[in-house]
């Protein structure tokens, strides 16, 4: 089961952002089984239930990982399972996604709290604004935000309000102290949601843990380049899986 990787996806834009990276770890290990599981359609934002449901369906002893939301989900996951988790890698995914007085590095609570509002009133518009933001600091921002919007699932409003409700309240740094098997976290240096810096200070907060940080990319690095992210990844697989 070592050779199994679970992947959860980010916020409101489905699972197919993380397609062509699963299909590149793929192509690069015959031996890996790469599943991406849709994140829980709950009308609730507590985390307790959130973890439920997914321990619940997702495969024990396996690898875990995600892209923004999917991988703080994760990271909580992995430190409920202990032993269970092979090993944890994370994509974009910031310890807090709203700014606090512990965290600065991630966005201010006011840009946040702009967007709830907006996600309440005018879910569409605010998907769309999210793929741009999303897109931001990438090659080709504006081609890349439509791929993203275009494969995004109809989710009902409550369910994308319960999201970013769940979103603003995760602190993964307890869990990410707490889980003692392998890590890797790969940041983006021109993310438009997560500030590059966030990577710098989570190496100061868990110093043994592999950290990335993939200099021109945007949020979406994963889907700007599947095939390098792959490259990463499958090495980091390949060293932790000899250990």
């Amino acid at each position: 089961m070592r050779d199994r990787l679970i992947l959860l996806p980010g916020w409101g834009l489905g699972v197919s952002p993380l397609e062509p990276l699963a299909a590149a770890l793929q192509g690069l290990d015959e031996h890996l089984r790469v599943e991406i599981e849709p994140l829980p359609e709950l009308e609730s934002s507590d985390l307790e239930e959130w973890l439920d449901e997914l321990d619940s369906t997702l495969p024990q002893d396996a690898w875990l990982g995600g892209w923004s939301l999917g991988g703080m989900l994760a990271c909580e996951l992995a430190a409920r399972r202990g032993d269970r988790c092979c090993g944890l890698l994370t994509l974009a995914s910031n310890p807090s996604f709203v700014a606090h007085e512990q965290w600065p590095s991630a966005m201010p609570g006011e840009t946040f709290d702009a967007f709830l509002a907006g996600c309440s009133a005018d879910p569409r518009m605010t998907l769309k604004r999210f793929s741009l933001l999303c897109a931001q600091g990438a090659e080709d921002p504006r081609g890349l935000s439509r791929l993203l919007l275009g494969g995004a699932p109809h989710t009902s409003v409550p369910v994308l309000m319960s999201g970013l409700e769940l979103l603003a309240q995760l602190d993964t740094r307890p869990a990410l102290q707490a889980f003692r098997g392998p890590q890797l976290h790969l940041f983006a240096g021109l993310d438009g949601l997560v500030p590059a810096e966030a990577a710098g200070d989570l190496l100061a907060l868990l110093p043994d843990i592999e950290i990335g940080l993939i200099e021109q990319a945007s949020h979406a690095f994963l889907l700007e380049d599947p095939h390098g992210v792959a490259g990463a990844i499958q090495a980091f697989l390949h060293e932790s899986g000899d250990d």
